[in-house]
């Protein structure tokens, strides 16, 4: 709190009356001042590390050669020993069964069905086709900057 230096101090009827100090300086508050920011501070936080987003995770993905054994293996532990010959044709209605197989085959080929695609799994033939399908690492440009191009097109990544 400031202190306040008054000459003097009368009263008349109800109302005090301070001499010696301007009327303004009396009845403001008296207000912390804000201090400016620092150089140093500014430039200790411009010194730390700045976090950079992580790279990608790689998404490339390749069929095993024995992709098709496996997926009639999984689906032998998850609906029982005993398939019918026809096994690609056994309907995923049941969402634990459904859970179940491509949690296992998740973990055993490393490459989960995406949440936009699981309602297209009406049957294991849909889970195997699927998984038939390779991915490769690279996008649509980069395919086209590795192809042979026009001699008046070309792509660069550098700006």
């Amino acid at each position: 709190m400031a202190v306040l230096s008054v000459s003097s101090i009368t009263r008349r009827g109800f109302t005090w009356m301070v001499t010696g100090t301007p009327r303004r300086e009396f009845w403001s508050r008296s207000r912390k001042k804000e201090e400016p920011v620092v150089a140093e501070t500014v430039e200790k936080v411009r010194n730390e590390p700045v976090l950079v987003c992580p790279p990608l995770r790689s998404q490339k993905y390749t069929p095993p050669e024995d992709l098709q054994s496996r997926l009639e293996s999984r689906v032998k532990e998850v609906f029982g020993s005993s398939l019918p010959n026809n096994w690609q044709d056994i309907s995923l209605e049941d969402g634990h069964l459904k859970f179940s197989l491509l949690a296992c085959l998740a973990d055993d080929l490393g490459r989960a069905v995406p949440n936009s695609r699981l309602h297209q799994m009406y049957r294991v033939r849909d889970v195997l086709d699927f998984y038939n399908v390779p991915v490769q690492d690279r996008s649509k440009f980069d395919e086209f900057a590795a192809s042979n191009l026009p001699p008046n097109l070309k792509i660069t990544w550098s700006y």
